[in-house]
């Protein structure tokens, strides 16, 4: 399951990356004339409420859908990388300081203050990144400062300290190599819901907004009724790109977890 969500990954990839070579229509092109047209030879997908080739917009919907989950999961998975293995090492007040911050920022609902930020600092796919990272950096921080605790009082790095190696070099080099293994899985997981948070902002035209494509506000057109029932090609088409990039991310991060875990015995 690992290698086929991986190999999915990277045709979805792909897709996005070559999208103006692969889509047959600009995706902003309104024509007006194929008004919600069903699905057919030239249009494969059919056309949206604008006469807007549908197929030609999930391939461009694929670029900030997963620019987002990779860009935010950076930022923020490197924020927890620096914020935890101080944390961790030092202990003291450093420690206190920094959980009793994580403690804070968790302690708020992080799809409603999201949609708060995104509501002051206005839609768009650097302001959704920007969210997306201010919030979700607590739980890697925890992970990575629950690993340094235990790898700090290794022989290695206690015989690196007497050695009079700088904390630095000693973090560096002999601690963080043990957290990348949780760290990467934990972060194609964070991918996955990265994707989700973005498509439920683009629903609420608060994430991407028209007319640029995104998988999320390609389904804003299945909140009526009518399209639910008669007209599937408007909103299945993003509905199942955005279940196969969770899922296959979700395979992958299972994959990684097993092929990075030590303990784990055939």
């Amino acid at each position: 399951l690992g290698m086929v969500g991986l190999v999915i990954l990277v045709v979805m990839g792909l897709a996005a990356i070559f999208a103006p070579w692969i889509a047959p229509y600009d995706p902003a092109a309104q024509d007006l004339a194929n008004f919600r047209q069903a699905p057919s030879a030239k249009h494969w997908l059919g056309t949206d409420g604008f006469g807007r080739d549908v197929f030609s917009r999930l391939l461009y919907g694929a670029r900030p859908s997963l620019t987002v989950g990779l860009v935010a999961v950076a930022i923020y998975e490197s924020t927890a990388v620096v914020l935890g293995a101080l944390a961790g090492y030092y202990g003291g007040k450093v420690d206190w300081i920094i959980m009793r911050l994580v403690d804070i920022v968790m302690t708020f609902p992080s799809l409603i203050i999201i949609i708060f930020l995104v509501a002051i600092l206005g839609p768009g796919l650097r302001n959704t990144i920007i969210a997306i990272a201010i919030l979700r950096w607590t739980e890697p921080t925890r992970l990575v400062r629950g690993q340094i605790l235990s790898l700090r009082e290794m022989d290695y790095v206690l015989a690196a300290r007497s050695l009079g190696a700088k904390d630095s070099r000693i973090i560096v080099r002999h601690v963080l190599p043990g957290v990348v293994a949780p760290l990467i899985v934990h972060a194609t997981f964070g991918v996955a819901t990265a994707i989700l948070l973005e498509a439920a902002l683009s629903f609420l035209n608060l994430g991407i907004l028209p007319p640029d494509a995104s998988w999320g506000n390609m389904m804003t057109a299945a909140q009526e009724l009518v399209i639910l029932e008669q007209m599937p090609w408007l909103w299945l088409p993003p509905g199942l790109a955005i279940m196969l990039a969770v899922l296959s991310i979700n395979f992958v991060g299972d994959g990684l977890r097993d092929a990075l875990d030590t303990t784990r015995t055939e």
